[in-house]
C-alpha cells in the first residue's frame, strides 16, 4: 500500500507547470516513455499541440516572468521546437 508521501505532488509553481507541460510533450514526441505504458509512442499533432500551448504561454506571461522563469521557459520551448523539427523532417 503506498505511503502518505508516496502521494506528495510537487508544489504548484510556474516552473512545475512548464515542466509538466515539456514532460507530456517529450512522450508525444516519442523521447520519453509514456509512464502508463512504459513504451516510447510518438503523437506529434498533440506533441505541435502541446509546444502550441507553451508558446501561448510565453505570449501572455512576455513581461511578468522573473529571469529564472523566462530562462527555464525558453529552453523547455526551443528544446522541444528543435526535437519536433527533427522529428517532422
Amino acid at each position: 500500500m503506498p505511503t502518505e508521501q508516496e502521494f506528495m505532488l510537487p508544489q504548484v509553481t510556474f516552473s512545475t507547470f512548464v515542466l509538466s507541460l515539456a514532460s507530456s510533450a517529450l512522450v508525444q514526441l516519442g523521447e520519453v516513455p509514456n509512464p502508463e505504458t512504459n513504451a516510447l509512442q510518438e503523437d506529434l499533432k498533440m506533441a505541435k499541440h502541446t509546444i502550441d500551448m507553451l508558446e501561448m504561454l510565453q505570449e501572455k506571461t512576455r513581461n511578468g516572468l522573473d529571469d529564472e522563469e523566462k530562462k527555464l521557459l525558453d529552453g523547455v520551448l526551443y528544446e522541444v521546437r528543435m526535437k519536433y523539427v527533427i522529428k517532422t523532417r
